[in-house]
């Protein structure tokens, strides 16, 4: 069958991709106030009926459909209240860059912890975990790397964030908590540097990808890598293929301007040869 025969059937499959629907009564979004945060909120919003928004950072106040609930992750007391009449969970929250133990420690790890006990007392069946590719980072340019591949993290953050998803995977077989890690690549508005030509995820596709992870029938514990149809990719999804995660952009748009922007790659530098970029060179702090 030529499918240029059928131009609205065509356009009727991609516009399905593009729907979301209403999921859920009530998600918990931690991490509202950074960057990925504020860019999934009002995406996100089209997911449930109410969206429980939380941070430890200030956060714009509560509209429509809306509930601003303040929380210090390493707080246990203040988590499982967050947690309470939530049926999902979208896990943002914590330190989003390398930075010393410390900090790092109560949020990453016990605040690890605490979400997920948490989500055990009150029944939650499904978290969305923001992982990143900085569990993978001390993995070469030149390597491709899928979900049974061995965790290799760039610091302490890539390490929490291997804590992270070997707690889910805990949480899974004891207690039958689902887990989409997502090993985040870059989202911004559009990459920044010839690295993120092949770690970028744009804000569509990750809101495509934590809708796919919402509401695939079976999620079990699955590993994702979280980037956009790009060209050049380091990363291999096959085994997250029930997830159902199709995304429409890709960074090849902007490799032009990229490339017209920044010098030629330094291949003795570590930032350049290491898919973890600049964190493999940060630290100890």
């Amino acid at each position: 069958m030529d499918p240029t025969e059928f131009p609205d059937t065509q356009k009727t499959v991609k516009d399905l991709l593009r729907m979301t629907f209403r999921s859920h009564s009530k998600l918990l979004m931690t991490g509202a106030a950074g960057g990925l945060g504020q860019a999934m909120r009002p995406r996100l919003q089209q997911n449930c009926d109410v969206l429980r928004l939380s941070d430890i950072s200030p956060m714009a106040a509560a509209q429509t459909g809306e509930e601003v609930v303040p929380a210090d992750l390493s707080d246990f007391e203040a988590v499982k209240a967050l947690v309470a009449g939530c049926e999902a969970i979208v896990h943002f929250g914590g330190v989003s860059t390398e930075q010393a133990w410390a900090p790092i420690l109560q949020a990453n790890i016990i605040g690890a912890y605490n979400l997920y006990e948490a989500a055990r007392l009150h029944g939650v069946k499904r978290v969305i975990f923001a992982s990143s590719n900085h569990v993978m980072g001390f993995y070469r340019q030149s390597d491709v790397v899928d979900a049974l591949s061995p965790p290799r993290p760039d610091g302490f953050y890539g390490l929490s964030k291997a804590f992270g998803e070997d707690i889910s995977r805990l949480y899974f077989d004891r207690y039958g908590i689902e887990t989409a890690c997502v090993r985040i690549g870059s989202s911004f508005p559009e990459p920044r540097d010839r690295r993120m030509l092949a770690t970028w995820l744009s804000y569509d596709d990750l809101h495509r990808l934590i809708t796919a992870c919402l509401t695939t029938p079976v999620l079990g514990h699955s590993i994702i890598y979280g980037t956009s149809d790009n060209s050049v990719s380091w990363y291999d999804n096959h085994l997250a293929k029930h997830i159902g995660y199709r995304p429409l952009d890709s960074s090849d748009v902007f490799r032009e301007a990229v490339y017209a922007r920044t010098p030629e790659p330094d291949l003795t530098d570590p930032a350049v040869l290491y898919q973890g970029g600049g964190f493999v060179k940060i630290g100890p702090l």
